[in-house]
């Protein structure tokens, strides 16, 4: 399969090392905290700088002490201010751990680890730390994906106990969606038309829908006039610009064994999601993941901040910055304390933020058969809610769950709770696809004066339309029918009364799944 020019096996190589590591709640423990597994960053740190200058300068202090508890040190990141102009939004500094250049007296013999410090600090200060929390791992997470990408890796028993994973009766559970023909990553023919677009308004404009993804891919569905691939803020690129594109190359990283990246096509796949749902939407797509699904907490914030700055400029101005009125986000983490208000706080004020300048934003649940609250899904006063977010008069958050085919059922693996706000088709469902070859064939050839003939190959995907599952697909068929339901808007954009009207509407008009 095809990769970067100049692609070697070190890039390969370093591009297929894991993200993070498994929090340990057992690790460290203080009293009042209950803490629950995650996927973090075990190097970094994130504080959050505010107005009481006294009480920041108190925690930085606090973390010195206890990274030198253990014989390491703090390095505090200089933020880019050209990325942080959204003053009402608190932003953060990333906190590095290091290890002394020479060895010490106290110096412990392990990697540094951020949870440990950070637990460490709290019982220092008899405080909860609040300005300070871990860099997390975020996932791009389709149904299918490597379970060691996974930020909540305990919701499957060990997938190596098993003495023949092949079985002939089928996978069971979540499982049996990644079996061909029941919901996994599969080619498909499309027999109909391209969605019909009409023509631009004459006042107002199209509605817009930004996706933060692994980027849009060449499709002819999806083409520039239609699809924002690349974009800027001050002449700084916002999201990921290197040739590690997922959307362009099917296999980047692990072995070669021509098997298709678990996330390659992934924003592809949303955008064409999109573009049946809203035919006259155009799309604004993001690239903030690579091959592996996966994204530093920092890194998507940064970008998250700079989507938001340009719609903020574009409300101020039209002729600056970008329109966006509905924000697609398939993607997610699990924090390790989300019910004690123990998180930063950047995450929830952007999307504030964004939801006052009347963006819709929509979020997938996730998809590893659970009912704890996943980030950003669950940042908003869900009922039963204990995050101590309040009810404000932006437009909405909508969290989304996954519909089996029939629309009868909620899919087995999605997510569930008070926090999902609504299900949507979401398994099994067909879109579009980048025209990748992997490496597996068909299973029978047998040509015939001059015709090859032969079995589904079943990683080409030339046809340019797959089928594929996850709650990371039924957010977009959401997300593109609120902007459908927007309708033609004003340049500047909608109001954030508008915005909920076209929300509630499109709520009331999708199948509830039937109770027992």
């Amino acid at each position: 399969m095809d990769q970067p020019r100049g692609w070697s096996w070190q890039d390969r190589a370093e591009g297929s090392i894991r993200r993070g590591t498994t929090l340990d709640p057992n690790v460290e423990p203080v009293d009042g905290i209950r803490a629950f597994p995650t996927a973090y960053l075990p190097e970094r740190l994130l504080v959050t700088q505010d107005d009481d200058e006294g009480a920041y300068d108190r925690e930085i202090r606090t973390l010195h002490e206890a990274a030198g508890s253990f014989g390491w040190r703090i390095e505090l990141e200089e933020p880019d201010r050209r990325l942080t102009r959204l003053d009402d939004v608190p932003w953060f500094i990333r906190a590095h751990l290091t290890t002394p250049d020479e060895p010490v007296r106290g110096e412990s013999p392990v990697p540094p680890d951020a949870w440990r410090v950070l637990q460490r600090a709290r019982r220092i200060s008899r405080t909860s730390m609040p300005r300070t929390s871990l860099e997390h791992v975020l996932s791009i997470d389709p149904v299918g994906l490597n379970p060691f990408t996974r930020t909540n890796p305990f919701t499957r028993t060990n997938p190596f106990t098993r003495t023949n994973p092949v079985r002939g009766a089928g996978a069971g559970g979540s499982d049996d969606y990644l079996e061909p023909g029941r919901g996994a990553r599969q080619p498909v023919s499309w027999l109909g038309p391209a969605p019909a677009r009409q023509s631009a308004p004459r006042k107002g404009r199209r509605p817009v829908v930004a996706v933060l993804d692994t980027g849009c891919g060449v499709h002819e569905w999806l083409p520039d006039d239609i699809v924002t691939r690349r974009i800027e803020l001050d002449g700084i690129p916002v999201g990921l610009t290197d040739d590690a594109d997922p959307e362009r190359f099917p296999d980047l990283y692990g072995q070669l064994d021509g098997e298709i990246d678990a996330v390659a096509g992934h924003g592809t796949f949303i955008a064409g999601l999109i573009r049946q749902a809203a035919p006259d939407a155009d799309i604004l797509s993001v690239r903030v993941a690579g091959a592996l699904g996966v994204v530093d907490e920092s890194t998507f914030l940064t970008t998250l901040a700079q989507v938001v700055e340009l719609l903020r400029l574009h409300r101020e101005d039209p002729g600056t910055g970008h329109p966006i009125d509905v924000l697609n986000l398939s993607l997610g983490y699990y924090h390790e304390t989300p019910a004690d208000g123990l998180f930063s706080l950047t995450l929830h004020a952007l999307l504030a933020k964004a939801r006052a300048l009347g963006c819709v934003v929509v979020c997938s649940a996730g998809n590893d058969a659970i009912d704890r609250p996943t980030f950003p899904a669950s940042l908003w006063p869900w009922p039963g809610a204990d995050n101590g977010i309040p009810h404000d008069n932006g437009a909405p958050l909508v969290s989304v769950g996954a519909l089996n085919p029939s629309a009868r059922s909620v899919a087995l693996f999605s997510n569930v709770g008070p926090w999902v706000r609504v299900y949507a088709p979401g398994a099994g469902v067909v879109s579009t696809s980048p025209a990748f070859v992997g490496g597996q064939q068909a299973a029978t050839r047998a040509d015939v004066d001059g015709l090859r003939r032969e079995t589904i190959d079943p990683d080409d995907y030339r046809g340019g339309f797959a089928i594929w599952s996850g709650t990371s697909f039924a957010a977009p068929v959401v997300a593109g029918r609120i902007a459908a339901q927007l309708g033609t808007v004003p340049t500047q954009g909608v109001q954030t009364d508008a915005a909920t009207a076209a929300v509630d509407a499109v709520l009331k008009g999708l199948p509830a799944p039937a109770g027992e």
